[in-house]
């Protein structure tokens, strides 16, 4: 597999359809810090459309939502592409709610008020069933003691199992494939957050601090990710 198709493959796109607008932008920013692609919408005719346009990999449905509800655009995204992962998330949190969302097709369901960190880890998990049922997944690589599984969005050290998310893989596979030189903190920025996005090194640096806590034995001492000051990153193999 060429570097390009394994770089491109983690660009994953969520659809977020949320009538409240506070909700949705804050659904919205917190998938985007995650390193996902996130298209939204308003309501469920809104949510329709946006799914058709963008062909979204996997969607976040609120349920009760003007002009069409989450149900009813639950039905209509799954009859145009049945393998498609649905969440919902609501504020119903009734068993006969569950029970209606996932008749018609939901993969989970996620009830209001939520926790950002629960949040994530259900759509990581989405994410790890999305990434598994590509016909060609990233590659495994090894970065020290330390084997990163991009398709399961996890590396594992021994047996210790580290979560990671689609941005943070990013940073691992564009240090990876250029092992043993300085990345400036630009490239890394643009590789990781987009060309739409203008670089701002403390989020990289902040990014990079928190990843380093997850993945080096010491943080304090970091063997994987390495500063070079004035520029940027660089990782030795």
């Amino acid at each position: 597999m060429n570097n390009a198709k394994q770089m491109g493959a983690m660009f994953m796109k969520i659809l977020v359809a949320e009538d409240d607008r506070f909700t949705r932008e804050g659904l919205v920013e917190v998938l985007h810090t995650e390193g996902y692609d996130v298209i939204s919408a308003a309501d469920g005719s809104a949510a329709i459309r946006e799914f058709r346009i963008h062909q979204p990999d996997f969607v976040c449905l609120d349920i009760m939502m003007p002009r069409q509800s989450g149900y009813e655009a639950c039905r209509t995204i799954r009859s145009e592409a049945p393998n498609v992962p649905i969440i919902f998330i609501s504020a119903k949190a009734e068993e006969v709610d569950r029970l209606v969302g996932f008749e018609l097709g939901a993969d989970d369901f996620i009830v209001k008020p939520f926790s950002i960190r629960e949040v994530v880890a259900r759509v990581r998990a989405v994410a790890r069933r999305c990434s598994s049922a590509q016909p060609d997944p990233p590659a495994e690589f090894e970065l020290g003691d330390l084997l990163v599984l991009p398709a399961q969005l996890r590396a594992k050290r021994g047996d210790e199992i580290i979560e990671l998310s689609p941005r943070d893989i990013k940073i691992l596979q564009l240090l990876h494939l250029h092992r043993g030189k300085a990345l400036d903190r630009n490239v890394l920025f643009r590789h990781a957050w987009g060309e739409s996005y203008f670089p701002n090194s403390r989020t990289l640096d902040q990014h990079i601090s928190q990843l380093r806590k997850r993945i080096e034995v010491d943080a304090k001492d970091p063997q994987i990710i390495l500063t070079v000051h004035g520029v940027g990153y660089r990782y030795d193999s």
